[in-house]
């Protein structure tokens, strides 16, 4: 495949998601059960979701399934934080006895279902897929791997998962909807765990409301006021915020606008020292040590997304190393940490840093003892010219292309994307403390010391505990 050029990045933005997506997701969801009598389908008393479906909601939230019994999709995935995590981590804690760190941000759920499965475009343009490197063709497919990661659920194998399936209460009605052979071997029934949950994620309308301020200001049940509607002029204004370069504000078809298109990006995000795998020296024996061979900043590990380590199927692609998919802008102020490392705990951090990357690097590239480190630090040096230097507003000698005020305002639209929004009861909206932003508090935060360096992390990998400092 050739090299994902400037041109060719230029060329993806224009791409949408296909208006089909929500219906192609639920019929191969349906397809993947294998023809099973889908008259055991019927919604149990007193509730909307198929049986399916309401087999997924029990799993979801089962911890028993876990090699720890304490950790279950729900803990890292919450509902009131859009089903992102909410312990204010760069990365949650699991394995079996609770105490081991992840390596990456755990993602909201919500509207997932909308994601195209992984491909390339004519040009070149990865697209699609589930996890933040797309090695997942599914939701069902994304679903399974927690239960069989030594560092999340840390089940030993899919037959261990079985086992303490197989003690559930839930245990006929999942044989009920996928039949007696269901649970035959432990891959099979893994598979089936996958399904339900998948199931659960299209059909509960709490995982994709579109029921957000902007939603009602679009079906004119609400208004925006004049710093969020700035805020989004500057997201759209191609020379200014130009975030729609990747988080597409408008509709596409029936499906309302989902704020990402599902490309990858490579930004040169600064390296977050709270992630124990980070750390030089840990003795984490599930932390791949490929950082010896890619030279400067010679870290034993490094997160490249699209070209691995997670992901092992294009590790010869190298114009692909550092780039991960760019995720939804829904309920963003309820997600922090922000990006594929959590490496920044706010949304004026988030904004601010892709406006002055290039202008103040000191203020967000440091070494683990906090002192300045060299620019695009979590990537290889000799992958630096795969970052995006190609378009607003990361092309430096055009940086920053927003005021102070301007970064504050466009947080402020970003809030209005939280869902939840009721136009009968505006007072009650969930707006987080972070979105009253304003020109000063941004002016601190770029004045303000980096806080994403090692504090309180175990390089041993005994445990990762929370910043006082961290967002939520």
């Amino acid at each position: 495949m050739s090299q994902v050029t400037p041109a060719a990045q230029s060329r993806r933005r224009t791409w949408r998601p296909c208006t089909m997506v929500a219906t192609m997701t639920l019929t191969w969801l349906l397809a993947a059960c294998g023809g099973e009598d889908t008259e055991n389908d019927a919604a149990p008393a007193g509730d909307k979701l198929s049986a399916m479906a309401y087999v997924g909601r029990q799993i979801f939230a089962d911890t028993a399934l876990s090699a720890s019994g304490q950790q279950s999709c729900a803990t890292c995935h919450v509902p009131s934080r859009a089903y992102a995590a909410d312990d204010g981590l760069a990365v949650p804690l699991g394995g079996p006895r609770m105490d081991l760190p992840g390596l990456r941000n755990a993602p909201s759920l919500a509207y997932a279902q909308f994601t195209p499965p992984f491909r390339f475009d004519p040009d070149g343009t990865p697209v699609g897929g589930f996890h933040r490197d797309g090695r997942s063709l599914s939701l069902a497919d994304q679903a399974e791997k927690p239960f069989l990661t030594p560092f999340e659920m840390a089940n030993a194998s899919a037959d261990d998962v079985l086992s303490r399936l197989l003690t559930r209460p839930y245990l006929g009605e999942f044989m009920a909807v996928f039949g007696p052979d269901a649970i035959r071997d432990g891959t099979t029934a893994l598979r089936h765990i996958g399904q339900a949950l998948a199931q659960y994620e299209v059909e509960d309308p709490s995982f994709h409301s579109f029921s957000s301020k902007f939603d009602a200001y679009l079906g004119g049940r609400a208004t925006l006021d004049a710093r969020e509607l700035n805020g989004l002029a500057l997201f759209n204004n191609p020379d200014k915020g130009n975030c729609l370069a990747c988080h597409v504000s408008t509709p596409d078809g029936n499906t309302p606008a989902l704020f990402t298109d599902f490309t990858y990006d490579n930004v040169g995000l600064p390296r977050n020292w709270r992630i124990a795998a980070n750390v030089d020296g840990n003795t984490l024996d599930y932390v791949p040590r490929n950082g010896a061979p890619l030279g400067e900043p010679w870290h034993d590990y490094f997160d490249l997304g699209l070209c691995g380590p997670l992901r092992t199927d294009l590790a010869t692609q190298t114009e692909l190393c550092g780039a991960f998919k760019v995720p939804t802008l829904r309920n963003i102020a309820l997600t922090a940490p922000y990006f594929h490392n959590g490496v920044f705990d706010t949304l004026e951090e988030s904004v601010a840093w892709y406006v002055t990357r290039d202008t103040l690097p000191a203020r967000w590239y440091v070494k683990a003892d906090g002192t300045p480190d060299i620019p695009y630090n979590d990537l290889p040096v000799m992958y630096d010219a795969s970052v995006n230097v190609a378009e607003v507003p990361y092309i430096p000698a055009m940086a920053p292309t927003l005021t102070n005020s301007e970064i504050a305002d466009v947080v402020r639209f970003l809030c209005t994307l939280t869902d939840g929004f009721d136009p009968a009861n505006p007072a009650a909206y969930p707006m987080p403390p972070q979105c009253a932003s304003t020109e000063a508090s941004v002016a601190a935060t770029l004045a303000g010391p980096a806080r994403h360096v090692a504090h309180q992390v175990s390089i041993h990998g005994a445990s990762t505990q929370r910043d006082g400092n961290d967002g939520k």
